[in-house]
């Protein structure tokens, strides 16, 4: 089985989040009501830099709580955030990602921001499972999820409430071996375009 590289993808790569450009940006997302609806269920609020700036520096200590900056590979863009929060005795975490800038959506961003946390969650932490939430009134996101392999497991019906409507509050997951499998599949497609060459 052959693998990239740890911290890079296709379109992105993992960063630190510990730089003031960062602690910037999440703020400025957080003026993006569509983002922040999407990415959790708690009421939108917007935050400042120094909250993130704590924020951060909160989370840094915590052995189960591995949070990136998402950065494109073309032209070192910051987009977005990615993290996994661990259960190391069950090997499982979840996973969550989003894309703040909106210029980068529905482009394959977060598609490869899944993966690659996803082979980071596999290779590195050692994880059986990964994990995710995402609310019915996401399509884009449920898509991102297929596409790097989740399944659809349980749906919460009507458990997430917007602008007067009722949303699914769906979990996906995938294991280690559906993921092996995976890999497998795309290693040997890889292999057939380079031998037709």
């Amino acid at each position: 089985m052959t693998f990239g590289t740890l911290y890079t993808g296709s379109l992105v790569r993992l960063a630190a989040r510990i730089n003031p450009e960062f602690a910037e940006a999440l703020a400025r997302w957080t003026h993006d009501a569509e983002y922040m609806r999407l990415i959790g269920g708690d009421p939108a609020r917007m935050i400042s830099a120094a909250q993130v700036e704590a924020q951060i520096q909160k989370e840094k200590n915590k052995e189960s709580s591995f949070e990136f900056a998402l950065r494109t590979i073309d032209g070192d863009k910051l987009i977005g955030e990615g993290g996994l929060s661990v259960k190391w005795n069950h090997q499982h975490t979840w996973l969550g990602i989003g894309i703040g800038e909106p210029e980068y959506r529905n482009r394959g961003y977060g598609t490869d921001a899944v993966k690659l946390l996803t082979s980071y969650a596999f290779r590195e932490l050692g994880m059986h499972r990964v994990q995710l939430g995402v609310f019915g009134n996401n399509p884009r996101a449920m898509r991102a999820y297929e596409k790097a392999g989740f399944t659809r497991e349980v749906v919460h019906r009507g458990a997430i409430h917007r602008d007067g409507q009722r949303y699914d509050d769906i979990m996906m997951s995938i294991l280690r071996p559906e993921w092996d499998a995976m890999q497998e599949r795309e290693g040997s497609h890889s292999q057939q375009d380079t031998t037709r060459g």
